[in-house]
């Protein structure tokens, strides 16, 4: 019986998020569309909003609506990406996981961007709502951008398969996005799928990188792909064993 997992693409997108949500929206789904089925998709971090703290009320609200949208679109696709969310407690940054037109993992942004002000607007999630989710026997794990700098959130994601990792990065620590990104697949043995953003302010570096810590950067390819092995993962694993899986 075929899977999800029989060949599956992994792929990191690079865009600009502008002003106008319905533009971000329409230029998320239709890279969504150009790619085949039976893919892994990582967006930039809040790609439909941006961190538009003036509009928060109105960010959360168009989230909400174009979160239905994206569901439509997801057929055998898994789509991954984080959106502005109005709770009973305040705003949230949160990371969504959609398969099959249903959202089958969330979780807020725990460790929150103190330095650009982030702690500010938003709430901060909990540490204890990470975990590594299964579909069709591959296991994903998301670290949302500044997460990435955390010993603690590596250890959490160890025996994932698949970290995806969606960001808002700054340009002026660039190096620091493909020392760490690449350092974690070599570490975990996995892949690591990183997308940042292609504002000025951004790395406008997304990537791919290997269990053997082989990283393919996007360029200005707004869709960077990859054949996702299973069997790699296993070899590394097999070959170079540190007790992972």
């Amino acid at each position: 019986m075929k899977t999800f997992r029989d060949k599956i693409r992994l792929v990191s997108l690079l865009f600009t998020t502008k002003s106008s949500y319905a533009s971000n929206l329409e230029t998320l789904v239709s890279l969504i569309e150009e790619v085949q089925e039976n893919s892994l998709i990582v967006a930039p971090e809040v790609c439909l909003t941006g961190f538009d703290y003036d509009n928060f009320e109105k960010a959360a609200t168009f989230s909400s609506l174009a979160l239905k949208k994206i569901k439509k679109i997801s057929q055998e696709k898994i789509i991954i990406l984080t959106m502005i969310e109005k709770k009973s407690d305040g705003f949230f940054n949160v990371a969504k996981v959609i398969y099959n037109e249903e959202v089958v993992y969330e979780r807020a942004k725990s460790r929150l961007f103190t330095f650009g002000g982030e702690d500010k607007y938003f709430e901060s999630g909990k540490d204890e709502d990470f975990k590594i989710i299964e579909i069709d026997g591959i296991k994903i794990a998301v670290l949302i951008c500044f997460e990435l700098r955390f010993k603690e959130m590596w250890q959490k994601s160890a025996g994932a398969d698949i970290i995806a990792i969606p960001s808002w990065w700054g340009v002026l620590r660039m190096e620091h996005l493909k020392a760490l990104s690449k350092t974690l697949a070599i570490m975990n043995q996995c892949y690591v799928v990183a997308s940042d953003s292609m504002n000025e302010e951004c790395s406008k570096m997304s990537a791919i990188i290997t269990p053997q810590g082989k990283a393919l950067y996007n360029g200005n390819n707004p869709c960077l792909e990859l054949e996702y092995n299973q069997k790699e993962i296993a070899l590394v694993r097999r070959y170079m064993d540190v007790g992972i899986g």
